[in-house]
């Protein structure tokens, strides 16, 4: 993990203008926004990148269609407006894709009601996708056989974006943007403490992988803690008008439920009349999610979630066969930090259910602390620009934003990057029928980056092979893995930087004799078994085919050489 520790040795006995504490969406966007604009800047997680809330979401980067039954006119206009733009920016990670809603003849809204609210929420948005759409009961039978009509009025299809990885992927391209401009940035470094020394906070640090203590010191503290905001304040005494409540959420990953070529968000009312999805994602396909109020943020799936979303679903839908608890994949579970205001108590029994994912950004001018309350990854550009005016008013000079600390390469780099893919004949070769081409697949996950991939595929054509059956990760994505994004635990590849841990289930995993090579390009021969053990939950827990799984072969090592120095 040379990456990491060299981060760590910037950091440590360090110097920055701002120290960001948390390494989710916010922090992560905030950390790109303020080096983008020549702050200098460190950002810690006491986990990994986008380990909590941050890799719970629906994946679905959209204006708050709902939130219109509020009347959050302004609020859905500012979502829309960065949907947009996130959209606009990074063409190739989000997609624009239909809302496919079925509506019973004894749900909340008619088809024609909620077909004008479709048409309000496309003009709010700016007209920035197609226009929406009304159904009628034959046109949902006929373009989505998939569904139960049965007692279905008709509905409607309107848009917003998709991310067609995952949404933790997506959040380590924000922390990758703030390395590249400059920032420090380490996964599973905790905040043990932080105190105020004349202009400047002095923290003290911990390295949760090797227990070691450190402190470094900044003249501003971006606390983007998420869930856990409202108690890091409250360790450096400070009060806030804000505070935070929680929401579980939970997610099901099954085989896909619709045609495998038709991409579409199906959505329906449940008997409580709120909404849910089944979202596509590759081969499989996405149920959820819930919205329960619990009192901590740490939650998991339970009996009674699996029960009610498996009885919404197949009451919904006319599948070969009903789904039940073998046919899950992977469970998603995860809090959404709700924003409040504070009334000097510490009443909770607010109204939740009408709380929307907005989120606040607060100062304390005398310490010098930025909070963010909430937020969605929709909403990612406007919290990293706000936060950037805050730390301005603090006294901390930014360059002129110009908008280049986000978004995509220049068309003219991509449209190298495939020309040289075509000469080279890149998809002939190695991409699968069934899936998107290879070249698509690495000009999406790593942008500038994927040339060098090539060089290493020309160098050794055994770089572009699968290394886990069906995930859909090549030899070299490893490699490029290992030099670049930090992986501390072998969890953090198969579920953030990738979604092998979502797409391909835990038995399928565990007879996998790629996984040692895995381990053994991310983390070395003399460290694999250590992270295999780790990732399994104990020694004995590795399963024998893993155990005697072939590392890397020399060819592979060689041309994997040059992709994981040191930089």
């Amino acid at each position: 993990m040379p990456l990491r520790t060299t981060h760590i040795d910037r950091i440590r006995d360090g110097s920055f203008d701002t120290l960001i504490i948390g390494g989710g969406i916010n922090g992560a966007v905030t950390a790109a926004s303020l080096a983008g604009r020549g702050a200098n800047v460190a950002l810690v997680d006491r986990g990994d990148f986008a380990s909590f809330t941050s890799q719970a979401s629906s994946n679905l980067v959209w204006g708050g269609f709902k939130y219109l039954e509020n009347y959050e006119l302004w609020l859905v206009f500012k979502l829309c407006q960065s949907r947009n733009r996130l959209m606009r920016a990074y063409r190739a990670n989000i997609k624009q894709i239909g809302f496919y809603a079925a509506l019973d003849q004894k749900g909340p809204y008619k088809p024609w009601f909620a077909a004008l609210g479709a048409l309000s929420y496309w003009f709010v948005g700016q007209f920035g996708t197609k226009a929406p759409r009304l159904l009628s009961r034959d046109k949902i039978e006929t373009e989505e056989p998939a569904i139960n009509t049965k007692s279905v009025a008709g509905g409607i299809e309107y848009r917003d974006g998709i991310l067609i990885d995952n949404d933790a992927r997506f959040v380590f391209s924000f922390v990758r943007s703030a390395i590249e401009a400059g920032a420090a940035a380490a996964n599973y470094v905790e905040l043990v403490s932080a105190e105020r020394h004349g202009d400047r906070w002095v923290a003290r640090l911990r390295d949760v992988d090797t227990n070691e203590e450190f402190q470094t010191s900044a003249r501003t503290i971006v606390n983007a803690a998420g869930p856990f905001v409202d108690e890091t304040n409250r360790s450096w005494g400070l009060t806030t008008n804000h505070r935070i409540v929680y929401s579980k959420g939970i997610h099901l990953v099954v085989p896909r439920l619709t045609t495998r070529y038709h991409s579409k968000v199906l959505a329906f009312y449940d008997d409580t009349e709120r909404l849910f999805y089944v979202i596509p994602m590759g081969r499989r396909s996405v149920i959820g999610t819930t919205d329960t109020r619990v009192d901590t943020p740490f939650t998991e799936v339970d009996e009674d979630d699996i029960e009610f979303l498996l009885s919404q679903i197949n009451a919904r839908m006319d599948l070969d066969a009903p789904l039940t608890k073998d046919d899950i994949i992977a469970r998603r579970t995860g809090v959404r930090p709700l924003v409040v205001t504070t009334t000097g108590s510490d009443q909770t029994d607010v109204d939740w259910t009408k709380l929307s994912r907005k989120h606040a950004v607060e100062t304390d001018h005398r310490q010098r602390v930025v909070t963010i309350f909430g937020g969605k990854l929709t909403d990612c550009l406007n919290v990293g620009e706000e936060v950037a005016a805050e730390i301005e008013e603090l006294g901390i000079p930014l360059e002129k934003d110009l908008h280049n600390w986000y978004g995509e390469p220049a068309e003219v780099t991509k449209e190298e990057f495939f020309r040289q893919a075509r000469l080279m004949k890149l998809d002939r070769l190695r991409s699968k029928p069934e899936v998107e081409p290879l070249s698509d697949r690495l000009w999406r996950r790593y942008g500038r980056r994927a040339f060098a991939m090539l060089d290493a595929i020309r160098e050794e054509p055994a770089m572009a092979e699968d290394i886990i059956g069906s995930a859909d990760y090549i030899r070299v994505e490893l490699y490029e893995a290992a030099r670049s994004e930090m992986v501390t635990k072998l969890e953090d590849f198969m579920r953030r930087r990738s979604k092998i841990d979502l797409v391909v289930s835990d038995a399928d995993i565990a007879h996998s004799a790629g996984l040692r090579e895995v381990a053994e390009i991310l983390f070395g021969p003399d460290e694999a078994d250590r992270r295999l053990a780790e990732y399994f939950g104990g020694p004995d827990e590795v399963p024998e085919v893993v155990n005697a799984g072939p590392g890397p072969t020399q060819a592979a090592r060689s041309a994997g050489d040059f992709l994981i120095s040191p930089r």
